[in-house]
């Protein structure tokens, strides 16, 4: 699995989309497109801008149950793409649990990484990566 990052939030008019950009941490520091819809960009560029909302997004008060039940996410990794929808999960732990891998989309996976307090590793499957 390659590490990226989170690189932005863009939106190209017209496209009626957002779409998020990965960018590979080590060279050749490849990118990844991702469109996801407009409620999900919007909590993705929230995060990643560090903008206070006056009432919890989904994804704050997610972070929250998760946090007071001592769940941490561990990372978000893209695995898979299939024709144009991306599959993801989440690897998270907890103390009596321990890790467990969860399916999710790929941006309610980012929305919920970018709200915690540690540094979540976000990893994309190099086979995704090189398409």
């Amino acid at each position: 699995m390659c590490q990226v990052a989170l690189a932005g939030v863009t939106m190209d008019l017209p496209d009626a989309y957002p779409v998020i950009v990965l960018r590979e941490i080590d060279p050749p520091r490849r990118e990844l497109k991702i469109p996801v819809g407009l409620a999900e960009g919007t909590a993705i560029a929230y995060g990643f801008r560090g903008i206070e909302t006056p009432r919890p997004l989904t994804h704050e008060m997610l972070s929250s149950v998760l946090d007071r039940f001592g769940v941490r996410l561990e990372a978000v990794r893209v695995i898979a793409k299939v024709g144009r929808v991306y599959f993801a999960e989440m690897v998270m732990t907890s103390p009596s649990s321990g890790p467990q891998v969860i399916p999710c989309r790929p941006s309610d996976g980012f929305a919920l990484a970018l709200r915690q307090e540690i540094p979540v590793p976000l990893l994309v499957v190099e086979e995704v990566l090189e398409a």
